[in-house]
């Protein structure tokens, strides 16, 4: 996309055996007036160039702290242990300067909501050309130009006329295109998608979620699926981590794990999906709560 190092370059060789994202025993624990939180609790998986991995799992099971961990975003509170290797770099030992050079350009997020991953205060197209400023440093004629090439190229109509908006005057599929633009600028060796389109219609949703994987084909990079959604999961990631209580109690392939999952609480989930063939049954329940 850019004319400076591309993804393709900075990428490990996959004959290398080199994974690009290697999570070894990652633990966070956030202290609070209640008590010690450990919201991660020794979880390890690893990525190559290109791979999708969706982790899934209820409200507070850790989803989202595993994602913050490897953005450096964690609360300044929390204690973090173990490893997070970006292509053989470890990530917890960055400096804050460090983090600012990867966070944006080797490593992206698409947040979960994008009213507020967006400041109100700027219009869009200066906030996509603002991420290339940073990281890039384009001119503002050259970063203006390509902002405008990142709207059109993630489905916006009149690009132009969208860049002088205010994050207020679109809708939410319309916002989160903005927010994947701003993701993908630098082409990021890692897309991180935080239940991208969990306030969006089903319609969006699709498109969101194609526009995703089209992004993904196109750069290479590998990316992290966080949904609750388990239909998402199946049609977007090569491999699921399930995560319960801030543990991964089940990683693998995705039609393996769903086919024949090992662990109870996997198979409870699968079971709680709604079935078309049974409308009339009552729901499937997980009893108890998480500790």
């Amino acid at each position: 996309m850019t004319e400076s190092l591309t993804t393709s370059e900075r990428a490990p060789d996959a004959r290398s055996g080199r994974p690009l994202l290697e999570v070894t025993d990652l633990r966070i624990s956030i202290p609070t007036e209640a008590g010690l939180i450990e919201a991660v609790r020794g979880v390890s998986f690893s990525m190559a160039a290109g791979d999708t991995l969706g982790v899934v799992g209820e409200s507070g099971s850790g989803k989202t702290m595993l994602a913050l961990a490897a953005l450096g975003l964690v609360p300044g509170s929390a204690k973090v242990s173990g490893s997070i290797r970006l292509d053989g770099r470890e990530l917890l030992d960055c400096t804050p300067a460090q983090w600012r050079s990867i966070r944006g350009a080797r490593v992206s997020m698409v947040f979960q909501d994008p009213m507020t991953a967006l400041n109100p205060m700027y219009t869009v197209g200066w906030q996509v050309a603002e991420c290339l400023r940073l990281h890039q440093h384009d001119r503002n004629a050259d970063a203006q130009k390509r902002a405008l090439e990142l709207l059109d190229a993630v489905g916006l109509p009149e690009p132009a006329t969208i860049a002088r908006r205010f994050p207020h005057e679109l809708s939410g599929g319309m916002r989160q295109r903005v927010v994947i633009a701003m993701a993908i600028a630098n082409e990021p060796e890692l897309l991180i998608a935080d239940e991208p389109t969990t306030a969006l219609d089903v319609t969006v949703q699709a498109q969101i979620l194609d526009l995703l994987k089209s992004i993904q084909r196109e750069t290479h990079a590998a990316m992290i699926m966080i949904s609750h959604d388990l239909g998402v999961v199946a049609g977007i990631a090569d491999r699921v981590l399930v995560m319960y209580a801030g543990k991964a109690v089940e990683v693998g392939g995705v039609d393996a794990v769903f086919a024949r999952p090992r662990m109870p609480y996997t198979a409870g989930l699968l079971a709680s999906l709604p079935s078309l063939e049974h409308r009339k049954d009552r729901l499937s329940a997980i009893r108890g709560l998480p500790p």
